[in-house]
């Protein structure tokens, strides 16, 4: 009798769980896109954590808040010919300089002639979903570089794609938005090589820049890493199939390129010279999700890491399709991730060209910032962007 009093119960649950996973009314995460998670060439987490060193002192919370709620989340940070900065392109469209304390913030550049401020600057809440509807419209700068030669400053931004602009300011020129005939959808981060050659990323084919989550839950690897020559103002794939290919940094002797592949959580080599051009190689598997990576003066390479993987995360990279019954579910995403052991906090970790760990800093506790997107040495100081907030970390170093 018990039995059967059971199994009215046990029927009605299964069909209310398979009702809720196929999200009818677009309340999960995933919402209503066309949802296919994919397994990810990602190495096993115990092994990863096996070799990796962490900040038992936490000396990235020591580190200073900048300009808060003056600078919407500054992801790209960087310093013109004659030392002047930081400048830093926001959430909110644009591009802005410090000229000191005197003088403060003012913009510098846009990317579009679209941008007003009636339109665009919602101050603090540039970085909220409450700019996402007027992103594509506004812009999103995020990779910066000046060309230490010419004192231009090239931009990637997620929409309107690779620009410049001049020493003096004002609205970008457009270079590259759309390679092969088709568009550069998510353009991420750049970096000049002194032959005239640009090379940035491109994340996704499918999705854009407010659907960056759905690029790391599907797994999708349809990213590339693109070239744009100046003399001939012409755009080329140099590298594809990569999932979610972020920050771009050349090395001193420009004979490789560094890149990040956040879904895989690893730091990346593609030899442009020498016997092995071509060669891609993967030279560290990191225990987060890497953003921008940024050389300093020695040579060496600094890699923003948003943290941590965990054991339960893993059973879902290995398994599709329980990332799309979990995913599907009509729950926050951050309580999601939660449900998985996650964490955010920021680590930073310097390498040598060959990816063996230099130094490692971390934020356990979240003090300076939980999401890290860039940082940069300058002077034995170290500036650290955000994505997500609004505010620049500095932190004198060593």
């Amino acid at each position: 009798m018990e039995k059967k009093i059971r199994r009215p119960y046990l029927f009605l649950f299964s069909v209310a769980f398979a009702f809720l996973v196929t999200d009818p009314f677009g309340l999960s995460p995933v919402g209503e896109n066309d949802f296919r998670p994919v397994k990810n060439d990602i190495a096993p987490y115990e092994q990863v954590m096996e070799n990796w060193h962490g900040d038992k002192k936490s000396r990235l919370s020591l580190g200073n808040l900048e300009f808060v709620n003056e600078i919407y989340g500054p992801e790209s940070l960087e310093f013109d010919i004659s030392g002047r900065g930081p400048y830093a392109g926001l959430a909110d469209g644009r591009i802005v300089r410090w000229l000191g304390e005197d003088t403060g913030w003012e913009t510098f550049a846009l990317v579009t002639h679209n941008w007003s401020e009636k339109l665009c600057a919602k101050g603090k809440d540039s970085t909220t979903s409450k700019q996402w509807k007027v992103e594509p419209q506004c812009g999103r700068p995020l990779g910066l570089r000046f060309n230490k030669q010419s004192g231009n400053l090239y931009i990637a931004d997620a929409y309107y794609g690779l620009l410049v602009v001049g020493p003096e300011g004002g609205v970008a020129t457009s270079l590259a938005t759309h390679v092969e005939g088709k568009p550069i959808l998510f353009a991420n981060d750049l970096d000049i090589h002194t032959n005239g050659s640009i090379f940035f990323t491109d994340t996704s084919k499918k999705y854009n820049r407010v659907n960056h989550f759905l690029i790391m839950l599907e797994g999708e690897d349809s990213g590339r890493i693109l070239r744009y020559d100046i003399a001939t103002r012409s755009t080329h794939v140099v590298l594809d199939g990569l999932a979610f290919p972020n920050g771009v940094q050349l090395s001193k002797d420009q004979s490789f390129l560094l890149f990040t592949e956040t879904t895989n959580c690893r730091l990346m080599k593609l030899w442009l010279e020498g016997g092995k051009a071509g060669n891609v190689e993967v030279i560290a598997n990191l225990p987060g999700f890497p953003d921008n990576v940024r050389a300093n003066e020695k040579g060496e390479f600094w890699v923003a890491i948003d943290c941590c993987r965990t054991r339960s995360q893993e059973i879902l990279i290995h398994n599709p399709w329980m990332r799309s019954i979990y995913f599907r579910l009509p729950v926050q995403m951050r309580y999601l991730a939660r449900l998985m052991g996650m964490r955010m906090y920021t680590v930073i970790s310097l390498f040598n060209e060959n990816g063996e760990i230099i130094d490692v800093l971390e934020d356990k506790k979240g003090v300076v910032m939980k999401l890290v997107s860039e940082v940069r040495e300058i002077n034995g100081k170290l500036w650290i962007g955000t994505v997500a907030h609004n505010h620049i970390a500095t932190l004198h170093y060593p």
